[in-house]
């Protein structure tokens, strides 16, 4: 069953969609953390339920990354996307907090050529989860910030929140 919640943040409103889960703290998988304007951002859809309840758990966490405090989400997702983008989100996933890799960077470390630097870009732009999986953290080679599918104002706003810094080889 799909459940969807809307929260307040300082980026706006966020539309959580989510699968029930036996297995997530919470009882509910996040399918999709979208932001009103976003490029391909999840719409409301019938045969939803609003149920607030469901995301307590992802909501908190939220909150605690907003009130600046570091954290690493621990939040179950519904599994989508191609092998590609996969390899692609899970190295999303573990750029830490406060930091930035370059798309180069993303490209070698999943084992794709530097010529992949574009798809991995196409990849990282089709993350249905914004914010917790932080494709906010990639940047240009030449430190630019380039796309971000909810607006490079909110991409702004997340590495400021993070004080987020290049790494040592965000050069590439």
């Amino acid at each position: 069953m799909t459940v969807y919640t809307t929260i307040d943040s300082p980026l706006g409103e966020l539309l959580l969609v989510g699968e029930e889960s036996a297995t997530a703290k919470g009882g509910t998988a996040l399918a999709s953390l979208s932001m009103p304007g976003q490029k391909s951002g999840a719409v409301v859809q019938g045969g939803w339920i609003e149920n607030a309840d469901a995301f307590a758990e992802i909501v908190s966490q939220l909150r605690s990354y907003f009130e600046g405090r570091p954290t690493h989400f621990d939040i179950e997702y519904v599994s989508g996307g191609s092998e590609f983008q996969q390899r692609v989100w899970k190295a999303l996933e573990v750029i830490p907090y406060g930091t930035t890799l370059s798309y180069g960077e993303i490209a070698a470390q999943i084992g794709a050529p530097r010529a992949a630097v574009r798809a991995v870009g196409t990849a990282i732009g089709a993350n249905p989860l914004l914010v917790v999986r932080p494709c906010h953290r990639v940047i240009a080679a030449n430190g630019a910030l380039s796309g971000y599918a909810a607006g490079p104002e909110r991409k702004q706003r997340l590495l400021e929140l993070e004080n987020a810094r290049p790494t040592a080889s965000s050069s590439s």
